[in-house]
């Protein structure tokens, strides 16, 4: 068994036998276009959480942002609310890869929690 499959079933596993849900403790835009955000939740994860240093950590770390940062910025957004901008438009991509979890539980699992 590869490790992914392993990772799967393990995921599902943890839900099937006890009704837990295994949630990610992070977020990053290149989760969300690459598909890996799509994979995470095939395999078992249920929701999500994110705060501002997962966010600090992503956009830092990562060009995924720039192109949205710099247009916002050319258009006049301030930059905290440029930055707003950058956090709801991952969080809304969450929430779609997660949408598919939420509608299957009837609204038990599928959330994204943001620590502000």
């Amino acid at each position: 068994m590869t490790q992914s499959v392993e990772k799967t079933q393990r995921l599902q596993d943890l839900h099937h036998q006890g009704q837990q849900s295994p949630w990610l403790d992070n977020l990053r835009r290149g989760w969300i276009t690459s598909g890996e955000l799509d994979t995470w939740v095939s395999s078992g994860i249920r929701g999500l959480t994110s705060n501002p240093a997962i966010f600090q950590k992503a956009i830092e770390g990562s060009e995924d942002y720039d192109p949205q940062f710099r247009e916002l910025i050319k258009d006049g957004i301030a930059v905290k609310q440029a930055y707003w901008d950058l956090v709801t438009s991952d969080i809304r991509g969450a929430l779609k890869a997660l949408y598919p979890v939420y509608q299957a539980s009837n609204g038990i699992d599928g959330y994204g929690s943001n620590h502000y």
